[in-house]
């Protein structure tokens, strides 16, 4: 009898773990988006939330926690109990930056936080004025070098995507642009339309109704490969800057103690809604296509756009 309980409690031990996991979660989750509501992350913050909760038959919980360029938000969720209850969609800027361009950043995004799943990697489009006498990459460049300081170009603010992609276009590219910050991406593209300003790295809601009113001419698009969105625009490297690459990214992160169990959990069931029809048509319209994959992957590329993206900020000695 005392063999037979041995076995019976050698079992209930084996299986205690995975059944925390399987009921996991019995109550509402909150998700911690960093950023004001009606931002791409919001709405990918959003689309996530609402599918997971009816996934799970417990609310996932939109908490938009905007200030400090998304680094308030992801400070929360370092700080937050570890026990899965709160998760966060962070950012290319408050993960992938923030370590270099913020000097008193209040997290260690490899050391505080617990990478669950890659959600997506949207590219942004090179759009400059019609009026620009360039029609590829390569002209853009040319007439960077015959017109040294006649190029400005506007981004959402120092140290964001648009910002950053810029910069290591000039860079690669060797030529001089002025840059013009500006409260968002939709007043810079405005800008670039009424030729205030000569181009911008814009996100594509943003960028695609005037690019096809004919408002905008784009040049192409940052990605490695093109945009199933905008299949006609070649790459900035295919139109004349061999060797650009630069996406956007955006990912699902826990405490740095969350349980592995729930962390599983929680990526099982992302990386299933990010196959869903209507989740990757809502991200078509961002110009990109959902991601996934495993919590390791996303530990790489956390690791990998770090040390990418705080080379060209050290380099380039940007300060907010």
């Amino acid at each position: 009898m005392s063999h037979q309980i041995l076995i019976a409690a050698a079992v209930a031990l084996i299986t205690a773990v995975p059944a925390s996991a399987q009921n996991y979660p019995t109550r509402p989750v909150r998700f911690i988006v960093p950023f004001a509501p009606g931002g791409n992350t919001d709405v990918q913050g959003r689309l996530i939330a609402q599918k997971l909760s009816d996934k799970w038959g417990q609310q996932v919980v939109v908490d938009n926690r905007a200030g400090a360029g998304g680094t308030l938000g992801v400070e929360m969720l370092a700080k937050a109990p570890a026990d899965g209850y709160t998760i966060a969609l962070a950012s290319f800027g408050n993960i992938l930056v923030g370590p270099s361009l913020f000097p008193k950043l209040p997290y260690d995004p490899m050391k505080d936080l617990a990478p669950v799943i890659l959600v997506s990697l949207p590219p942004g489009l090179l759009v400059v004025n019609p009026a620009l006498p360039v029609k590829n990459v390569g002209e853009l460049v040319a007439y960077g070098k015959a017109n040294p300081g006649k190029l400005n170009y506007g981004s959402a603010g120092n140290g964001t995507w648009n910002h950053l992609f810029a910069e290591h276009f000039k860079a690669l590219a060797g030529i001089q642009m002025t840059h013009i910050p500006y409260k968002g991406a939709n007043p810079a593209v405005t800008d670039v339309m009424g030729g205030q300003i000569q181009l911008a790295f814009a996100p594509f809601p943003a960028a695609v109704p005037q690019i096809k009113s004919g408002r905008l001419r784009v040049l192409g698009v940052t990605s490695a490969q093109r945009s199933p969105v905008l299949p006609e625009v070649p790459t900035v490297a295919e139109s004349g800057l061999p060797g650009y690459s630069a996406a956007s990214w955006f990912a699902v992160l826990g405490p740095a103690r969350m349980p592995q169990n729930v962390i599983q959990v929680v990526n099982r069931d992302t990386d299933a809604v990010l196959t869903q029809p209507e989740v990757k048509a809502a991200f078509a319209a961002d110009g990109t296509e959902p991601a996934g994959g495993t919590p390791e992957q996303l530990r790489e590329s956390m690791r990998a756009g770090i040390a990418q993206w705080g080379k060209l900020v050290r380099d380039l000695g940007v300060k907010l």
